[in-house]
């Protein structure tokens, strides 16, 4: 197995031509013959580069619109030879093949032109690479003596060893970028096989688009590394969904503040996604306060001031030291609230921050994370499919995403007064805070014409009676007259006792118990309204 491998002759076809130029250039001072396809070649050769077209390599035109140029044994027999197996130069000598040293491959564009909005099912189908990918994998497969080169920013290290070795590159190097080529293949493929089952072109009767396939493969690019994990012993990283279309988190622009943790990034996401769905549900601004994983403020109001207040006032003592997030922009009115010397919050994530805003939550800290995603966006077929991901000894655990919404319309009244259209879209608020917290749970909330907000919660606890004797401290004399939502239902009627002693006037859970009976009979006699959902929340 040699070490230094001299890099005579080198194929390029890229679809990103970033620094392809100087790159070419470089490896033509060194009496590096170029070989090159369609575009690539014509970018060569206008800028003055002696350059071969692959066609005369093969001795085959380019045809089929492109689709086929580089499937020859002149390209993949030069790639794939075993250079110093007898039997294989023999085979190049009989059927005049050359070796190819080196491959510089990035391929068709599949994942902008599946970003893009209204893209066609056939322009999606010609951006899917098949040249590109098999001269990757057979320069891959062969890096004893192939180097292959997938990615503009390898460019400077490839030359650097080059030079540094008279016009070699090592065995080391070129083990790297075989690595390199085969996760980039890899990642290429899984994103076009996540948009195609995204597509009901792609499932028969019966099928669904959410179906878990056979063999899961999963692709993610890194978006950054981050200081240490959920605590400093641990080495943590984020990766981004590359099909992915919202601007949440990953998608936002950092506008101040320190470098975001892990702990940060996880939280930050659970309180956006509370506050959107608390906005889509109420049609109005909305805020929620995440600390540790779980919501400890939550509300919408008519403006985002007051989503921001009521927020913020779910629990004053949690919420320092926790994320807040905003379906909205904030205004001076909403930043004067959170710039109180008793008010302290590590990131604050919204659609966007008036400049009065900006300016004083700046002056308030220098560590302060603020990031703005600009306006949701809708949904895309691009996007992947919204699945719930879990890593366990020795594999995954995934389920669909919970994003089932309220629905009010289909509630069961199950004991006492019925409850006012009103009510029933507060209780529906309330139930998204309890979908958003670790079960066991139990969330009091208040509502009024301009929205609801949270008031007490009780979470991750291992028996509902617990659950709900939190919710009810943490309320305080504010549990009465809240609606409370249970996120499974009750086994007794011991934990609908205690919310109702505190003073909660509703009670809405899934139902489901042997049980059930015996709360209703308890709402009923203290003239407590009950509905069922029919919906469990568990969230472990």
């Amino acid at each position: 197995m040699p070490d230094l491998v001299p890099i005579r002759r080198a194929l390029l076809s890229v679809s990103d031509k970033t620094g392809l130029v100087d790159f070419a250039r470089a490896l033509h001072a060194r009496g590096v013959t170029l070989i090159s396809t369609g575009g690539t070649a014509k970018a060569l050769a206008d800028a003055g580069l002696p350059v071969t077209p692959v066609e005369q390599v093969t001795g085959a035109p380019e045809m089929m619109d492109g689709r086929v140029k580089t499937l020859h044994p002149k390209v993949h027999g030069g790639l794939l030879a075993v250079r110093d197996d007898a039997a294989h130069a023999r085979a190049m000598r009989e059927h005049g093949i050359e070796p190819i040293d080196l491959v510089c491959v990035n391929l068709y564009p599949f994942r902008a032109t599946v970003s893009r909005p209204g893209v066609s099912l056939h322009d999606a189908i010609e951006n899917i690479d098949i040249g590109g990918p098999s001269m990757v994998r057979s320069a891959a497969k062969n890096h004893e003596y192939v180097t292959v080169v997938t990615d503009p920013a390898e460019y400077a290290r490839v030359l650097g060893e080059i030079e540094a070795n008279r016009g070699a590159t090592p065995l080391s190097l070129r083990r790297r970028l075989a690595l390199e080529a085969f996760s980039h293949t890899a990642a290429y493929d899984a994103t076009i096989s996540a948009w195609l089952r995204s597509r009901p072109e792609y499932h028969g009767a019966g099928d669904d688009a959410a179906d878990f396939p056979r063999q899961l493969t999963l692709t993610f690019d890194k978006a950054q590394e981050v200081r240490y994990g959920e605590n400093p012993h641990q080495a943590a990283a984020v990766y981004r969904d590359p099909l992915a279309t919202d601007r949440g988190v990953l998608g936002s622009r950092q506008l101040h503040g320190k470098e975001l943790s892990y702990n940060n990034v996880a939280d930050a996401a659970a309180a956006l996604a509370l506050a959107q769905a608390l906005s889509q549900q109420a049609r109005r601004p909305a805020a929620a306060v995440i600390k540790h994983a779980n919501p400890c403020g939550a509300g919408s109001a008519g403006d985002v001031a007051g989503a921001v207040a009521r927020a913020l006032d779910g629990d004053r003592l949690a919420a320092f030291g926790g994320i807040l997030a905003v379906a909205g922009v904030i205004d001076d009115s909403a930043a004067a609230l959170l710039t109180t010397k008793d008010t302290f919050l590590e990131v604050v994530i919204a659609e966007g921050f008036s400049p009065g805003a900006l300016e004083s939550l700046r002056s308030k800290s220098a560590a302060m994370r603020l990031l703005e995603t600009g306006p949701r966006l809708a949904p895309s077929h691009a996007a992947s499919t919204p699945w719930a991901i879990r890593g366990i000894p020795g594999g995954l655990l995934v389920q669909e995403a919970d994003v089932l919404p309220p629905a009010p319309s289909a509630w069961t009244h199950a004991a006492g007064p019925a409850l006012c259209g009103a009510d029933l879209a507060a209780g529906a608020s309330v139930e998204l805070m309890v979908r958003a917290m670790n079960s066991n749970a139990i969330a009091l909330g208040l509502g009024d014409e301009s929205g609801a907000w949270l008031v007490g919660g009780g979470v991750g606890q291992v028996d509902r009676v617990t659950a709900c004797r939190l919710a009810v401290e943490k309320a305080g004399p504010r549990a009465r007259g809240a609606i409370a939502v249970s996120d499974a239902f009750f086994p007794f009627p011991d934990g609908p006792q205690v919310l109702i002693d505190a003073g909660a006037r509703a009670i809405i859970h899934p139902g489901g118990s042997k049980r059930d009976q015996e709360t209703f009979d308890l709402c009923a006699a203290r003239g407590v309204s009950c509905y069922l959902t029919g919906v469990r929340r568990f969230r472990h």
